[in-house]
């Protein structure tokens, strides 16, 4: 397996934030399937639902595999950007 690089996706997708358990669990069904098909270039960390839209945190291989994966689930996908570092509280101890 290659090494796999860190990715926040921005994805617009009207109402989402109404959706029910039901609907949100379909479209990580959907989400689960591309992964399967993509095999272990991609990995879903977590996503946050927010009005109309949804920021998922995802490993892959490269902007490409997050694409095949938008494009085999049928999740869209607004923004791409890898992220460089994570800093929470504990980096001021450093």
């Amino acid at each position: 397996m290659s090494q796999l690089k860190r990715f926040l996706i921005e994805r617009d997708i009207p109402d989402i934030g109404s959706m029910s358990t039901v609907e949100l669990c379909g479209a990580a069904r959907a989400s689960n399937q591309a992964i399967e098909q993509l095999g272990g270039d991609i990995q879903w960390q977590h996503s946050y639902v927010a009005g109309d839209k949804t920021f998922c945190v995802y490993l892959a291989k490269d902007h490409a595999t997050i694409e095949k994966h938008a494009e085999l689930s049928g999740i869209p996908v607004s923004n791409i950007t890898e992220v460089s570092e994570i800093i929470d509280p504990l980096t001021a101890n450093n």
